[in-house]
């Protein structure tokens, strides 16, 4: 029954550059995650303004991944 829904999840990690669907002010759509948890928090790659959002929100929001995080 669940089959669907893992192969619809996004992955993501920590540190990883997100493209989101909505561009910011500043012109840039790169976003590096730096915390998560139950909210996400990331901050922009251009102007370095960092937001909060739910992750539920982040992940509707977020359009792909554009640079994993190596460790």
């Amino acid at each position: 029954m669940m089959e669907g829904f893992e192969m619809s999840k996004k992955e993501f990690d920590l540190y990883d550059i997100v493209e989101m669907k909505k561009q910011h002010p500043c012109g840039t759509n790169r976003w590096r995650i730096i915390r998560m948890g139950m909210d996400i928090r990331i901050k922009c790659e251009g102007c370095e303004h960092s937001v909060m959002l739910p992750r539920k929100e982040f992940t509707r929001k977020m359009k792909k991944v554009l640079v994993k995080h190596e460790e």
